[in-house]
């Protein structure tokens, strides 16, 4: 719980023209409390041409910064062959796929396309074994969900495709709410990208 004197500061604050982070700084408040506190506050009028200097400099730096990691990136990754393709492949299902049985979730479609593109490619997936299905909100649009996940994912959706609804709205990162890729019969491919962990952590060891 916050005492009134801190609630009161940080919405100080706030209206002088101070970014989340440098607010949770000062206050020793985590940024999502310091969020939920001033979220609607605005900044006072004498300190607005200093807000917006200081958030166009933090655009400037975020810009510099990807420049730098995207130099750095291409530097460190020349070319990319199927043993790398592989180790992605189930670095992303070690993270996100299930243990039961081949299938794997998310909301992020380069992540859907990218693992797909993979399975294809490296692991000799047909898609007549891939099966997708969809859970979403019943705010969205279910049509718009299919298409964009049939753009994504390029197996057809249609009205007999297999969708969770679930209750209430939840828009913002699930606008098309998430995506399941399942590979039929793929008990052999669950056990392959097992092996590979394992040989990595062996390797590391």
């Amino acid at each position: 719980m916050l005492s009134k004197e801190i609630k009161e500061g940080l919405i100080r604050s706030r209206q002088q023209g101070l970014s989340i982070p440098e607010i949770s700084r000062l206050h020793l408040v985590p940024k999502s409390t310091v969020l939920r506190w001033v979220k609607d506050v605005r900044i006072l009028p004498k300190y607005h041409a200093r807000w917006l200097e200081r958030r166009n400099a933090s655009k400037i730096i975020s810009k510099k910064n990807w420049e730098l990691a995207t130099t750095r990136a291409d530097t460190l990754i020349k070319r990319i062959d199927d043993h790398m393709l592989a180790l992605v492949a189930a670095t992303l299902y070690w993270a996100e796929g299930s243990k039961k049985d081949f299938s794997i979730s998310n909301t992020d479609p380069v992540m859907i396309k990218t693992f797909l593109n993979i399975l294809r490619k490296v692991f000799s997936v047909k898609d007549d074994d891939i099966k997708v299905s969809l859970r979403i909100y019943e705010d969205l649009d279910k049509k718009a969900c299919l298409k964009f996940w049939s753009e994504i994912t390029k197996v057809t959706l249609d009205e007999r495709t297999s969708i969770n609804v679930l209750k209430g709205s939840k828009r913002g990162k699930l606008k098309y709410g998430m995506c399941r890729v399942r590979v039929r019969k793929g008990g052999l491919l669950l056990k392959e990208f097992f092996a590979i962990i394992n040989r990595v952590d062996k390797l590391m060891s």
